[in-house]
C-alpha cells in the first residue's frame, strides 16, 4: 500500500484494531501468536490482516516500534513534569514496569541484541532519550556527568533479561534502585 495514500476511516479504525490486538497478545506475552487469532481478536479476516501487513514480522515490528515511540517519547513528558533527578527515577520504574509484560522484555533485549536495521534505529533512539535524562540531570547537578545513554540501555537490557529466572522481579526492583542510587553517586550537587 502506497504510503503517500491516506487511509480510509474503515481501513484505519481496521489497522488500529489489529496493532491493539497484537499488542495485548505480544506484549501480554504471546508472543507466539497465530496471525488467525489476532486477526478473530480485532474482528477482522485474516485477508485484512495481510493487507495492513504483509508478514506477522511486519505486525510484530510495527507493535514493538510502537512500544519505542511511547518509551522514547517518555524522557521529553517526564522532564517537562519533574525535576530531572525525579523525571529520570520515573523513567527507570517505567520500563521496569514495561519489563514485567514478558513481550517488552523480548523488546528491550532484543534491541539490545540484534543487529536488525529496525532495532538499531529503535537502539539509537532509545539511547538519545535516556541521554536526555543523564544530561538533564548532570546539568543539574543531582546526577553523574560520566554515564551514557548507550550504557544505560544496556544496563536496562540486562535487567530485562532477567526475567527468565525465578524470583527476578524483585531482584529486578532491588537492581533498578541500586542502578538509580549509582547514577546519582558523586553527582556535582550531591551531599
Amino acid at each position: 500500500m502506497p504510503a503517500s495514500r491516506p487511509l480510509r476511516a474503515d481501513a484505519r479504525r481496521n489497522r488500529e484494531a489489529l496493532l491493539s490486538a497484537a499488542r495485548q497478545a505480544f506484549l501480554g506475552g504471546d508472543t507466539d501468536a497465530h496471525v488467525e487469532d489476532i486477526a478473530r481478536s480485532a474482528g477482522v479476516a485474516v485477508g485484512t490482516l495481510y493487507r495492513h501487513f504483509e508478514t506477522r514480522e511486519a505486525l510484530i515490528e510495527e507493535v514493538y516500534r510502537k512500544e519505542v515511540d511511547d518509551l522514547c517519547a517518555a524522557p521529553a513528558e517526564l522532564l517537562a513534569q519533574h525535576p530531572p533527578e525525579e523525571a529520570l527515577r520515573r523513567f527507570l520504574l517505567l520500563v521496569e514496569h514495561a519489563a514485567v509484560g514478558k513481550g517488552m522484555s523480548v523488546v528491550l533485549e532484543s534491541i539490545m541484541a540484534t543487529d536488525s536495521p529496525v532495532f538499531d534505529e529503535a537502539r539509537a533512539r532509545m539511547a538519545d532519550a535516556l541521554s536526555r535524562l543523564l544530561e538533564a540531570g548532570a546539568a543539574a547537578g543531582t546526577v553523574r556527568g560520566d554515564v551514557t545513554g548507550p550504557t544505560l540501555l544496556r544496563a536496562l537490557g540486562g535487567i530485562c533479561g532477567m526475567r527468565a529466572t525465578e524470583g527476578w522481579l524483585t531482584e529486578a526492583r532491588q537492581i533498578t534502585a541500586l542502578l538509580f542510587d549509582g547514577l546519582r553517586h558523586g553527582a556535582a550537587g550531591a551531599a
